[in-house]
């Protein structure tokens, strides 16, 4: 991921909540296989923990697909030597999570840089974050391992995605999911993310962008405006920071 500075989220306690916010990941791997192409991705719903609640060193996220996924079939053949419960991956993988909320930036938004100077251009504004792991493979179901593993992200899943996203609570007791899954457990070595949202505009030309938005009348314009105006709020503070520093 490209990080200007300007655009960069540093805070790892807010990239850490963007994740739970936004939690349907895009886990990518590159393993050389006999069967599949190298690269692969899948869309997969992810579950994040923290350190203090399982006692690890580092934040990890679990997540299952089908066993059957391409990518599955790949990291499987990618360990030489399988033991009899877990495999687990050499290779790092990437697991890429985006904001709800992304929109086209047309030049005729800024007010304080006029379009036909062609000092500025057409833009895109958007908020990522991406972490890089080390994953295992819950695969085989029938060992207790596995089948731990299962249970406990699938209940978990569910609770976050029932009650944290769309607010149901109570209810009938859920009941198991029979699918042909595997479970995956990447514990997160590195975390970044990025909020561009205009913030490396002229104070005229971010407020511009931000009235455009909010003059879409939509739900993503007014998100997008709302996000402008913070992100431009936050750059600010920084820079005033930086300068009492020097």
């Amino acid at each position: 991921m490209f990080l200007p500075s300007v655009h960069a989220e540093t805070d790892k306690e807010i990239l850490l909540q963007f994740i739970k916010e936004n939690p349907l990941g895009i886990l990518i791997t590159g393993q050389n296989s006999t069967q599949v192409d190298f690269l692969q991705c899948t869309h997969v719903p992810c579950v994040l923990d923290l350190p203090e609640e399982y006692g690890g060193a580092e934040p990890r996220l679990r997540a299952h697909i089908a066993k059957q996924n391409p990518q599955v079939k790949a990291m499987i053949e990618a360990v030489d030597e399988k033991p009899p419960n877990v495999l687990e991956l050499d290779n790092d993988v990437l697991v890429l999570f985006n904001g709800k909320h992304d929109h086209y930036v047309t030049p005729k938004y800024y007010t304080e840089t006029k379009p036909s100077t062609g000092k500025v251009v057409p833009t895109w504004n958007y908020s990522a974050v991406q972490v890089y792991g080390k994953l295992s493979l819950y695969y085989d179901s029938k060992t207790p391992e596995a089948g731990a593993f299962l249970a406990q992200q699938v209940h978990d899943l569910s609770q976050h995605t029932e009650t944290n996203i769309m607010g149901y609570t109570g209810g009938d007791k859920p009941q198991p999911w029979k699918r042909n899954i595997v479970g995956i457990e990447i514990k997160i070595t590195k975390i970044e993310g990025k909020f561009k949202m205009s913030q490396e505009m002229r104070p005229g030309d971010r407020n511009g962008v931000a009235q455009g938005f909010a003059d879409m009348g939509s739900e993503t314009g007014t998100a997008i405006s709302e996000l402008v105006k913070e992100r431009a709020a936050l750059s600010d503070l920084k820079k005033s920071a930086a300068k009492a520093d020097q």
